[in-house]
C-alpha cells in the first residue's frame, strides 16, 4: 500500500465558512487523510471538539495519526456519514457548531491502483470505498443487464453514449467476464466515436457512474445533508464540497429548501403551510478553487463549495 497522501481541497475557504475559531463541536463526515479536520482542531483550540466518519480504514488510520496532537478532542467512526444519527448519539452530541462534507473519492483512492478507481491504471475491478463492502465494480459490469447498465451510465455519469457503451460491455463479457480496469476502459473508449476521443481519455464518466453505483454515493445524500443542517445550533454552518453536477444539484436544492419560508400560494390571505426558514445560504454561487490551487492540485478543478448557516 502506498502512503496515504490526500491534499485537502478548498481548505482556507472551508475554514472561513466554518469559523472554527468560535470553538464548539464539529462534524467531518468524510475525514479522508484528516487535512480539514486538523485545521478545525488547530483553529478551535482548546475548546473545539471533532466527530468524524469515514468508510476507508486506511484513511481512518492516516487521520488518527495526523490528529494525534489533539488526542482527547476527537473521535473517528468507521461509518458512512449518512448514519450520522447513530454516530452523534454514540459520541454524545445533540447539536453541532459546524458540519463539513468533502464528497467523492480521495486522491489516495485514485492513486492506489489496487482499489480500481482509476481508468488510467490497470487494476482489479473493485471501486469500493469500504474494502469490506459487498458490491464491486466487477459485479456491476458483469452482472447488470444492458438496459440497467445504460441507465446507470446516463444517470450517474451523464454519458451521452451510455447505450453504445452498455451494449459493447455486454457483447464483450459474453466472451470473457471483465476482471480489470484496463479492459473496461478500452471497451468504453472503443464505443465512443473517434471524433469525440480527440481530447484525451473518455472513460472518466463511465468510471464515475460505476463507482457511484458501487458505493451508493447519491443514495440518502439529500436526507443526510438536510438532517445534518438541522443538527446545527443557531449560527452553526454547514460546508459541502462536491465534485460533479449530480451531487452539487442535490446540495443546492437542499439548501434552497432550508432557506425557504412560507410556500403557500401568494393569493392566500394567511400562511397555512407553517414552513419556517431554517437556513441562510451564504454562497449565491458555489466557491471554486483559485487558479494557484488548481495548478497545484488538479483534483480541485471540479470542486464546488456551498455554505449555509442555521437561523
Amino acid at each position: 500500500m502506498i502512503p496515504f497522501a490526500h491534499k485537502p481541497v478548498l481548505l482556507e475557504e472551508c475554514m472561513q465558512g466554518l469559523l472554527p475559531e468560535r470553538g464548539g463541536v464539529y462534524f467531518d463526515g468524510t475525514v479522508g487523510g484528516g487535512g480539514h479536520s486538523y485545521e478545525i482542531l488547530r483553529r478551535s483550540a482548546p475548546e473545539g471538539r471533532l466527530i468524524a466518519t469515514d468508510l476507508d480504514e486506511n484513511a481512518i488510520a492516516a487521520a488518527e495519526q495526523k490528529l494525534a496532537p489533539f488526542a482527547g478532542r476527537f473521535r473517528i467512526f468507521k461509518s458512512n456519514f449518512k448514519q450520522f444519527e447513530r454516530v452523534l448519539e454514540e459520541a454524545g452530541a445533540e447539536q453541532l457548531d459546524g458540519v463539513l462534507l468533502d464528497l467523492g473519492v480521495s486522491s489516495f483512492q485514485l492513486d492506489e491502483a489496487s482499489r480500481g478507481f482509476s481508468y488510467r491504471q490497470d487494476a482489479p475491478l473493485d471501486m469500493r470505498m469500504d474494502a469490506h463492502g459487498g458490491l464491486t465494480a466487477a459485479d456491476v459490469v458483469n452482472g447488470y443487464g444492458e438496459e440497467r447498465l445504460a441507465h446507470i451510465l446516463w444517470q450517474y455519469g451523464e454519458e451521452r453514449f451510455a447505450k453504445r457503451i452498455a451494449a459493447a460491455i455486454v457483447r464483450r463479457r459474453t466472451q470473457k467476464p471483465f476482471t480489470g480496469t484496463a479492459e473496461l476502459a478500452q471497451t468504453v473508449e472503443e464505443s465512443i466515436p473517434a471524433k469525440y476521443r480527440q481530447n484525451g481519455p473518455c472513460a472518466r464518466k463511465s468510471f464515475q457512474a460505476i463507482r457511484i453505483e458501487v458505493n451508493g454515493e447519491l443514495d440518502g445524500l439529500e436526507q443526510a445533508v438536510r438532517g445534518l443542517a438541522r443538527r446545527l445550533k443557531k449560527g452553526g454552518r454547514i460546508c459541502v464540497i462536491t465534485f460533479h453536477s449530480l451531487e452539487d444539484r442535490i446540495v443546492k436544492n437542499v439548501f434552497r429548501g432550508l432557506a425557504e419560508s412560507c410556500t403557500c400560494d401568494k393569493s392566500l390571505p394567511v400562511c397555512v403551510c407553517g414552513k419556517k426558514k431554517e437556513a441562510e445560504i451564504l454562497t449565491k454561487k458555489p466557491i471554486i478553487a483559485r487558479e494557484r490551487e488548481q495548478s497545484e492540485n488538479p483534483r480541485s478543478k471540479s470542486a464546488k463549495l456551498r455554505i449555509a448557516e442555521r437561523v
